[in-house]
């Protein structure tokens, strides 16, 4: 079956690492007018924390191919508590279907890089499986526990002196991030309830820590200044984000995963934190370190980090959020401060599934069922590419005309803008394509501008009905048909 497909497929993955062979052994120095931003401790007591610290962790996905989400997770749950944050104060949310999935080499270990350590034991288990969702995401933030279904009933349950520190991972698109439940997060709805929890008047300050591919879509020209947060996402509103620690790559997992082990962005605050001060090093600092490092020396194997809401905030020190490991407590970081990188290596997030289900079908025996089974997983994971793209374009076409199609598809708004007018219209458009044409799924999440776009031109669901209905005769199956997750509200 696609025997010519599979030959094509096997170039486009000699050209996915042909770029990640070599160690570059590249070190990070901290910019010299970071300075303006090093806090260091005093003897009066300065920047001692004063509130509790709080803590959301989310991975957004599900499915093996997907394991580094939950292995970031996982990871920034075991420093926030070697940092001191007491269980009680840290919310995980993870769908919790890697540790023990049967692709698992280590059944009930999770690992977030090459020689890490387990970072699943020890994990609460607050919001698994089908409790992963947008309403119970936003619940915890509130505080709110009556609008809470399911999940063990923990929520930042903070005061007016308490510091909020969120942390999220997973796939995404302009404007919207992925859930392992229907429907998505939009970031029209998560700034309503950031500015909803500012109004409360039950916290200090907040960092909110993103990983998605087009994550800073989420806060362009939608975070306001004011609320006392201060935001950092892993890529701009219009890249993908990179994972890392992946098959073909150097270094690459042991032998027997096949999938990412990690995201870089995420990876590089994490693997920062664990090493410095925190009392000492300052948010600002930690920007600055982890875009140089996401950056991967400004390569195509890497992605801008970008931050927003209020700045200020960035010259706190990282202690205030993830506490301090006590065993680095006698590191100070310096302007000179370095930060060295294994090799130039990176994966793009949309691209990890197939690199999973490639892996698995180089590995797997010839003739064997599952030589049979990984092939079918490319073939459809491709198919379903293909329909996506194939489906947004020719509606593009039959909406506007043929330049004028792919010009609506195309086009960016300046920087600063949000990317549409009409939040609900664009809800109400992805439901209606994805009611002819099938789920979105995560690759199909990077044609959400398009849809934006048509709100922006004027376009509403009964033409976009008519236009899918014409487009997509067929729907093909995908290889997460059984995990099915749609973008309807």
């Amino acid at each position: 079956m696609g025997r010519s497909l599979l030959f094509l497929l096997a170039a486009f993955f000699a050209v996915l690492v042909s770029a990640v062979r070599d160690p570059i052994g590249e070190v990070i120095r901290l910019p010299s007018e970071a300075s303006r931003f090093f806090k260091a401790p005093s003897d009066d007591g300065d920047n001692v924390e004063e509130g509790t610290r709080w803590a959301i962790l989310i991975a957004g996905s599900n499915g093996y191919w997907n394991y580094r989400h939950q292995a970031d997770v996982c990871h920034a749950y075991q420093l926030l508590r070697k940092g001191g944050l007491k269980e009680e104060n840290i919310i995980v949310f993870m769908y919790d279907d890697i540790a023990f999935n049967e692709e698992n080499p280590r059944p009930g270990v999770i690992i977030n890089s090459p020689h890490g350590d387990d970072v699943y034991k020890g994990v609460p288990k607050d919001y698994v499986g089908g409790d992963v969702t947008v309403n119970n995401f936003f619940a915890a933030i509130l505080g709110n526990k009556s609008a809470l279904t399911g999940g063990s009933g923990k929520v930042v349950d903070s005061g007016p002196n308490d510091h909020i520190f969120i942390y999220y991972s997973d796939h995404g698109g302009p404007g919207v991030l992925g859930m392992p439940t229907s429907p998505y997060l939009y970031a029209s709805d998560l700034i309503e309830v950031l500015k909803k929890k500012h109004a409360s008047g039950t916290y200090k300050s907040m960092v909110f820590y993103l990983e998605a591919c087009e994550s800073g879509s989420i806060f362009e020209g939608l975070l306001p200044e004011g609320l006392n947060i201060y935001a950092t996402t892993a890529a701009n509103a219009e890249e993908s984000s990179w994972g890392t620690y992946c098959p073909g790559e150097n270094p690459s997992p042991p032998p027997e995963f096949g999938t990412c082990l990690g995201d870089l962005y995420s990876v590089a605050w994490m693997e920062d934190s664990a090493i410095h001060n925190l009392r000492t090093e300052t948010l600002h600092q930690q920007y600055q370190l982890v875009k140089e490092r996401t950056s991967n020396g400004n390569s195509m194997y890497g992605s801008h980090v970008m931050q927003y809401g209020d700045i200020g905030i960035s010259s706190n020190n990282l202690f205030l959020y993830l506490g301090t490991n006590p065993a680095n407590e006698n590191f100070t970081v310096m302007d000179n401060n370095s930060l060295k990188l294994p090799s130039k290596t990176a994966v793009n997030q949309r691209d990890a599934d197939l690199v999973h289900f490639w892996d698995k079908y180089l590995k797997a025996p010839e003739g064997s069922p599952r030589k049979a089974a990984a092939e079918k997983q490319v073939m459809e994971a491709m198919s379903h590419r293909m329909h996506i793209d194939s489906s947004v374009k020719l509606i593009g076409k039959l909406l506007f005309g043929i330049e004028k199609g792919q010009e609506i598809l195309s086009s960016v708004r300046p920087s600063g803008e949000p990317l549409v007018d009409d939040w609900d219209c664009l809800k109400s458009l992805v439901t209606t394509f994805e009611t002819h044409c099938g789920s979105l799924s995560q690759y199909g999440m990077k044609h959400m501008r398009s849809f934006a776009n048509f709100c922006n031109a004027g376009i509403r669901r009964e033409q976009l009905a008519d236009a899918s209905a014409h487009a997509c005769t067929s729907v093909p199956s995908n290889p997460w048909s059984s995990l099915h997750r749609g973008f309807s509200a």
